[in-house]
């Protein structure tokens, strides 16, 4: 029974972080408030109310429109909720978490993933709907693994001195295209996939990371493949593949597998 309590409040806080995605992904990129401005609609500007705001049941209970200028509202909205719940409570499922004894290692392990899995899902959306990769969330998920590595170096007393390496890399990166490589690149975009791939290494583990550019590469040549058959024309244009979106998809899949195998072993 604790059990069942503990994963149904997995999902529903899934559903509210859901819920605040759905927002930043919106606003970040239009360099806006995103903790301490209201939430509004994007179409009327009216500022909603807190029956507006409720996870996946304001969206049913409102047919999918705005109460005050009746516009339809997207449906990714809701889907990135649902998702995003469902997220929550199979990553809680996967750690097995009991409750007698407790395990403290899991719980804190579980706060620093939803920490972790807050910023990439943060970054697929934008990636998604603007092909970019967001730097400011990207230097949030940089905080989230370094505060993960003097974690495991102080109290799980880990060799971290791999770790160290690749976020000294990446730190020197985002410097390198801050500065030199600023004015000669014509896209930064296969810089940011670097970063986050260096960011998923040092949160999930090498094996992991390659693991998911295998699904993430298998994923886009079935659906590019399964396009094509249903176009008249073969013509693809990779450059509007979302790959970081994928990449994400596969890391957050094979990480729940990962973890839900090693914990029942």
């Amino acid at each position: 029974m604790e059990k069942i309590i503990f994963y149904l409040l997995a999902f529903f806080t899934g559903t509210v972080f859901g819920s605040f995605f759905t927002l930043a992904v919106y606003r970040i990129p239009l360099h806006q408030d995103i903790t301490h401005k209201r939430s509004y609609c994007p179409n009327c500007k009216h500022k909603l109310s807190f029956w507006d705001m409720i996870p996946i049941f304001s969206y049913l209970f409102l047919g999918g429109k705005c109460r005050y200028c009746k516009q339809k509202i997207r449906s990714r909205y809701l889907w990135l909720e649902v998702a995003t719940g469902c997220i929550f409570l199979l990553f809680a499922m996967s750690l097995n978490i009991s409750w007698q004894p407790l395990q403290t290692y899991k719980l804190i392990y579980l706060l620093f993933a939803i920490c972790y899995l807050s910023g990439i899902i943060i970054i697929a959306g934008i990636e998604k709907e603007r092909h970019t990769i967001q730097k400011s969330v990207l230097l949030y998920e940089i905080g989230v693994v370094t505060l993960y590595m003097v974690y495991l170096y102080t109290v799980e007393k880990a060799n971290i001195y791999r770790y160290a390496i690749y976020l000294f890399f990446l730190i020197l990166l985002i410097i390198l295209e801050n500065t030199y490589l600023k004015k000669k690149l014509q896209s930064s975009y296969p810089l940011e996939i670097l970063e986050l791939s260096i960011i998923m290494a040092i949160f999930t583990g090498e094996i992991l990371y390659i693991s998911s550019v295998i699904l993430t590469l298998l994923t886009i040549a079935i659906k590019q493949l399964g396009t094509n058959c249903f176009q008249k024309t073969k013509i693809t244009y990779y450059k509007n593949i979302p790959f970081g979106f994928y990449l994400v998809c596969s890391n957050i899949l094979l990480l729940i597998l990962v973890n839900g195998i090693a914990c029942r072993w």
